[in-house]
Order: C-alpha cells, then structure tokens, then sequence
C-alpha cells in the first residue's frame, strides 16, 4: 500500500487488499472510493471483497468504475459529488493510482488554477501535465503534441510484449524501444494450474517487470487509455501522449467476473475458486487437500478463453491428487463445458478421455455458468443443447473451480483498432494490422483463429520481430505464422498430454524421434528448453518420473 496525499482532503493509492483496510482506518481515513473496475488484471481482488472489509471496519465506500484514460467530464463531476458528500478524508484508488489523481484534477477544474493542480498532483507523485492540457484545450486532448516518442512502441509487457521487445533488440540494437505497462509484477500465468494442483507455490509463477524488461528499453509504467492511428499516438492515463513510428499491440485480454451473476460476491471462499486469479490458485490446492467426498464442479465458458486446456487441468490435477490419496471414489468430479467437445484437436481427445475415465469424471458439453451462489452452494448452468429449448439447471458443489468468461480489454474494443468483435485486426499470416501498415499485434488480443496459448505468443514474437524491422529496411514480410499453439495438458503430476497444432487443427509436432526413444533427464532438459514449453513446464516434467507424448501414446521414461 503506497498512499499519496494531495490535499488533506484526499489521498490517492494504488490497488489496496482487504487486508490494507485496518491500517488505513488507522491513518485516519474516513471513507474509500474504488475508482478500478473489476477484472483488469488477474492479481486484482474485487470490489466486492474491499467493500466487505471496510463495511467491517467502519468506513464509508463509494464504487465509481472508470475504464482506463476514459475519464469524462461526468465521472469527474461524479467524483466531486462523491468527495463532497463522503467523510473525510478520503482515499481514493485505481490500480496505479494515476486514474484517481484526473478525476481530482478534473473535478477541482472549475474552482482551482490549473498551475495549483499541477503543483499538488506533482507532489504526491503524479504527472498531471496531460491532464491540465485538456483542461485548458476545453477537455480535449491534443495528439499532434507528444510528452515522448519512440522508434517502436509496444504496448502490454506480458511474454508477447517483453519477447518482441527482445527480439528487436537483436536484430536492430539501435531502435529506441518503449514498453507500455502499469505492472509491477509480471506474472506467468499458465503456471497457475500448477500453484492450483500442488505442484508449485505461487511465488514462483511471479517475477518483478523490471527485472524482464530488456536493457536498452524504456519502460513506461502507466496504462494506455486510447489509440490515435491517424496520428501515430498512445493518449496514457492521465492524458499523456507518446508518438511512435511502428506500434506493436500486446496487452492480453479480460477476464469478466461479473458476467457470471453471483460470481464476485463469492470468489475465494465458500468453496468457490479459480485458477486464474494469482491469490486464488492456492485456495484451489486448498480446497483439492480438504475435500474427502462430495461433489467437484469444474467450468469451462465459452471461447475464446486463454489456454483452453486450462480449465480440464484444474480438473486432471485434482482427481490424481484424489487417486493419490484414495478418496476419489467418494468424489463426484463434474466437468462443465459451454461447448460441445472436450479437447478442439480431436487427434488428442483419445488421451485425455483416457484420464477422464480414469479419474471417473462426467462430461457435461453445452453447459454455460450463469449464476453462482456461494452461500447456498449451488451453481446455474444455461443448457443449450443443439436442436433443443434452452434450459437452466442449478447443481449443488462442495467446491467449484470457475473459469471466467474472456473478451477483449475495454481500451482496445473500443479503439480504431478492433474488428467488429472486439480483437485488434490484423493478417493472420503476417500480424500486422489490416489498415495500419505501422501496426502489428499478438498474443491474445488479437484476431487471428489461432488458439490463445502463451506458446503461441512465444512463437509469434520473432515473427512479428523480424516483419517489422523488414518494413523499416524497406522491405515486405519476410516470415509468416502458421498458428501455431501448444497446450501442455497436465493429466497427473509428472504427466502431459503435449497437444501441438496450428490453424485449422493442424497437427504441429516439434519433437525429435531420439527423444521418443528414451533419454536422459539432461538432454531431456535441453530440449524442452529448445521449444516454445515454457520453463515452469519443463521444470515440472523433469520433477515427475516421466512424461506423456500422445496422440501417439507414447510414454517417454526419464
């Protein structure tokens, strides 16, 4: 918790926990205004669980949801209401903070001089030189003047982002590179069905961002807001501008809680779990450990969702911890799928039925998760099944495990950059935009019909690398994505399912025949550092006895 004050009126903060909320009782705080929306990020607890803990403590909060740099003139007109009627003083925060300190701005633009907003925001921390520029340009801001500009900007410091930024590096060491992101943690986020099976503690999964940025670029620790194409500008939060010559788009998707009603309310306790969530991984392993008998609901949304193979790997990784323990025969294991087949590759849909018998788990296709209710613990399913009414079914848990449904970050749906669905548009061979020739994507926000797998992003990086530093040599695309993914699907502790393919389901196998053979764990190791499996995967290989290679049923002993 890092608390600015701007007046003795009001403080602002970055993202607080719910267990932040005694000692900012104790700093003399009256009252909160939670200015973030659910589900930006995958380390962010709700607002429903900070309301809880103040209400407990005595503190008065208020819930004013601003998307990212989309600050209006009524939110900000909403804020002065909201820090006019609230006791004071009053802590206001976002994710970084920047987002609460322009609503103050805008708020006090009536009544202060914009030099005396400048010099108080500049105090506590915050640039608000952007901000004052709108006040005085009449609330619009100008994208004709920069605050910075840059060679290549890149937007989204995940592994797409940080492997582009990388990869460019090598090819051209002179390009002066930005990274655009408001993280201090970088996180990988595959690794946490692993934190959620036992096998890895959560710590492991994060690393500092400054640690991975790559040496020689920028780093710019702020959201974007919007995208001006026509004029090569990212407008940041708080109404900074930064010009680039070539922009790569990489900032992953959404996670949207809030579409399952009930869901938020509940998260993190009354059995209610989820991977996807950093602190909420090891309540999963907590509730795998716990549970001795009753029913397990495992969930899948409808895609696209990051990593489709994710939600049967909670559910793999629990039933061989029951097998394990000899307590599955008294658990009743539920997978529940919106769609209507277990794997999208049907070549490895043979190997993972295998560990769906083994762990007698039922498959139950066309079943959308639409309310839960933590309390009760029940959970209501939209059936749609083909050719039939559509129909709601509530089934009781002991604990469930939700994957939450996924779209597109607001700020990108909403900018010149989206197709019509929402994803950032581009060529699916080449990644670059298909109506801005200085604009590339990749990873999960864009709309190529390849599956969003962090293998896939790895394989893309270079791609993308080499493309656009052929367009500034002068030259067309040199290299083209074939939609490659991988999905390492976790069927029991030492064991995958390693699923390869590309577009149209193409099978893509990268491994060697010597290693089909059997091998030793060094040169094992070796290889699958070769290969776009991420290090937490191979490491968790080699920690097992051996691993599984199918569709071809091949078991490979280390």
């Amino acid at each position: 918790m890092d608390i600015k004050t701007i007046s003795s009126r009001i403080s602002v903060s970055p993202q607080i926990a719910a267990s932040d909320i005694d000692a900012i009782k104790a700093a003399g705080f009256r009252a909160i205004i939670c200015n973030r929306p659910d589900g930006e990020a995958a380390d962010q607890p709700t607002y429903e669980e900070i309301e809880s803990a103040a209400k407990t403590a005595g503190l008065e909060i208020a819930y004013l949801p601003i998307v990212a740099g989309k600050v209006s003139d009524q939110d900000a007109a909403d804020f002065g209401t909201a820090l006019d009627t609230l006791p004071g003083p009053v802590l206001a925060y976002c994710r970084t903070g920047t987002r609460s300190a322009t609503l103050w701005s805008l708020s006090q633009a009536a009544t202060m001089a914009p030099a005396d907003i400048l010099s108080a925001t500049k105090a506590a921390g915050y640039d608000m030189g952007g901000v004052v520029r709108r006040i005085v340009n009449g609330g619009k801001t100008p994208t004709t003047q920069t605050d910075a500009s840059y060679d290549v900007v890149i937007v989204g410091a995940g592994a797409g982002g940080i492997s582009v930024a990388s990869s460019l590096k090598a090819r051209k060491p002179d390009l002066d590179i930005a990274i655009i992101d408001p993280a201090d943690i970088h996180y990988y986020q595959p690794g946490w069905t692993l934190v959620g099976g036992g096998v890895f503690d959560a710590q492991d999964t994060a690393k500092t961002m400054g640690s991975l940025i790559p040496k020689g670029v920028h780093w710019i620790k702020s959201a974007v807001a919007a995208f001006e194409p026509k004029d090569n500008a990212v407008i940041l939060d708080g109404c900074r501008v930064v010009g680039y010559k070539r922009l790569v788009v990489t900032p992953g998707l959404k996670l949207d809680w809030n579409k399952v009603e009930g869901l938020v309310e509940t998260l993190g306790k009354n059995g209610v779990t989820s991977n996807y969530r950093y602190d909420l991984a090891p309540y999963t392993w907590k509730l795998v450990k716990e549970l001795k008998e009753g029913r397990a609901l495992f969930t899948q949304p409808p895609m696209p969702i990051k990593c489709a193979g994710a939600p049967q790997k909670a559910m793999y990784l629990s039933g061989d911890h029951w097998f394990r323990t000899g307590v599955l025969k008294d658990i009743d294991i539920q997978f529940m799928n919106a769609g209507g087949v277990l794997f999208g590759v049907k070549d490895y849909v043979p190997a993972l039925e295998e560990y769906v018998q083994k762990y007698d788990a039922t498959l139950n296709f066309f079943h959308n998760l639409v309310a839960v209710d933590g309390t009760a613990r029940t959970a209501t399913f939209e059936v749609a099944k083909p050719d039939t009414p559509k129909e709601r079914v509530t089934v009781e848990f002991d604990m469930i495990h939700v994957t939450p449904p996924q779209t597109a970050p607001d700020f990108i749906r909403v900018s010149p950059l989206a197709d019509a669905a929402g994803w950032v548009d581009v060529d699916q061979a080449t990644l670059r935009h298909k109506t801005y020739d200085n604009i590339w994507s990749l990873g999960d926000v864009m709309n190529a019909p390849n599956a969003k797998t962090a293998a896939a992003a790895r394989m893309q990086a270079p791609i993308v690398a080499t493309n656009l530093a052929a367009d500034i040599d002068g030259k067309g695309p040199q290299v083209q994505y074939n939609g490659y993914g991988s999905c390492p699907l976790t069927v029991e502790r030492g064991k995958i399912v390693l699923a390869e393919f590309g577009y149209g389901g193409a099978l893509l196998p990268s491994f060697p025949k010597w290693l089909l053979n059997g091998t030793k764990p060094t040169r094992l190791a070796w290889w699958l550092k070769e290969t776009a499996l991420p290090p937490i995967y191979w490491k968790a290989m080699l920690r097992g006895r051996e691993w599984m290679v199918k569709p071809e049923k091949v078991t490979v002993s280390s």
